[in-house]
């Protein structure tokens, strides 16, 4: 496994000169590659292969003198990320890869010929680049040393991601399972009955980073002039890195905290490009970070040697009691059910609060599937592993066949 630490690094003028042409020859390189292997596929039914792109630099190194100031390990990268872009389109994980812009986040990578000077607090990359001024935040892992990436922020600051492989920890966790449910009014909702939110003061300081954002960009949007434009946008960006480094760090603490203590980890598998298509809930569910924080979720469990298990986005698990696992009428589709926060069931005559319920109802479908998955059999059937391109060590996915009660199932496990 890997594990990525980022630092602040502070180049020197001249070095700052050196990564802008370096940013900008990957970028052009990625384009051009992108352009040769969609037009290629065109006219052949084939595209170009990374073995096959790396064979052109040669002679675009010649051709465009430019090319070759960028080291060139770094331009092998370029081919590298691009062919692992295509692989994840034809796998089904992403998107067509687009074409990178100037304007925006750049980035060059350095995939050996680093050295780490923590005593120096400096960074040593090869080429022209040298060495430059480091801030280590933290103590390194003691893994083996990877790719070195070199990325610089819209609001103008430099950063290094070092990749470092490692084994997992293997911590025993206190708790044995968690469910935990995402919600707008509470960020996340556990079976256990805990609700999870940002703090009042960190939510007034988010309202007025909110206000200032918007009070410059409506200054942005009345600049006409070249540089008094690029002056207000990077204010712009400042303001909006504020913002997301608030949310992240959120988000950090609260997964780790949920991984850490848990053994087996069940959330939904939300289709957050789905959600925010609703016009009245797009930049609620947007400003959550859903997202990201099943992300870090999944990553930190596997780091810790626990269980993350995801289930189906259409389980109904905000619908069923928890208690006898029948529909509750008033949560039914046809009704209002988002106003709704505590619930009465007719089946077993108790009031439940629904996001607890729903949290409760996730722990136990995934504690069936991740029971059914391995070594227990369902009752009346069987079960069949979801299979798909890429290889996955944590979620397990299952497609069940059954006719038996989950509680009896899980009764060795609950």
């Amino acid at each position: 496994m890997y594990h990525a630490v980022k630092v602040r690094i502070y180049p020197s003028p001249e070095q700052e000169q050196y990564l802008a042409q370096t940013f900008g020859n990957c970028r052009w390189l990625y384009n051009f590659m992108l352009n040769k292997t969609t037009t290629t596929y065109k006219e052949t039914g084939k595209g170009l292969s990374k073995a096959a792109m790396d064979r052109l630099l040669p002679n675009l190194k010649r051709e465009l003198e430019w090319l070759g100031i960028a080291y060139s390990q770094s331009l092998q990268r370029v081919t590298f990320n691009l062919s692992t872009a295509f692989q994840n389109f034809f796998e089904g994980h992403a998107k067509y890869p687009s074409f990178k812009k100037k304007f925006g986040k750049q980035s060059v990578g350095y995939p050996q010929n680093v050295t780490l000077l923590t005593e120096e607090k400096a960074i040593k990359f090869p080429g022209t680049l040298g060495t430059v001024k480091t801030v280590f935040h933290r103590v390194l892992p003691t893994g083996k040393q990877g790719c070195v990436t070199v990325s610089k922020t819209t609001e103008g600051k430099y950063f290094a991601s070092i990749l470092f492989g490692f084994e997992p920890e293997k911590i025993v966790a206190k708790n044995p399972a968690i469910g935990v449910d995402l919600g707008l009014k509470d960020f996340a909702i556990t079976s256990e009955g805990e609700k999870h939110n940002q703090t009042k003061p960190v939510q007034r300081k988010l309202k007025k980073l909110e206000r200032n954002k918007k009070r410059k960009q409506r200054k942005l949007a009345r600049k006409k002039g070249t540089s008094n434009r690029k002056k207000a946008k990077n204010l712009v960006a400042k303001v909006c890195a504020k913002i997301g480094k608030i949310r992240e760090d959120f988000l950090h603490k609260l997964s780790r905290k949920i991984a850490y203590e848990n053994q087996v980890i069940v959330v939904e598998d939300l289709a957050v490009k789905n959600m925010v298509k609703n016009p009245n809930l797009a930049r609620a569910i947007s400003d959550r970070g859903w997202g990201m924080f099943l992300t870090m979720l999944k990553y930190k469990a596997e780091r810790y040697g626990h269980d993350y298990v995801e289930i189906n986005r259409f389980f109904p698990s905000s619908q069923l009691c928890a208690e006898t696992l029948l529909p509750i009428p008033q949560l039914q589709k046809g009704f209002d059910s988002l106003k709704v926060r505590f619930v009465d069931c007719p089946n077993c005559g108790k009031k439940h609060d629904r996001h607890i319920n729903a949290a409760i109802n996730i722990k136990n479908e995934g504690l069936r599937m991740l029971a059914l998955g391995t070594s227990a059999t369902a009752i009346g059937g069987d079960v069949r592993p979801k299979r798909s391109g890429r290889k996955k060590s944590t979620v397990v996915e299952a497609i069940s066949r059954e006719d038996g009660s989950r509680h009896h199932t899980l009764s060795g496990l609950v």
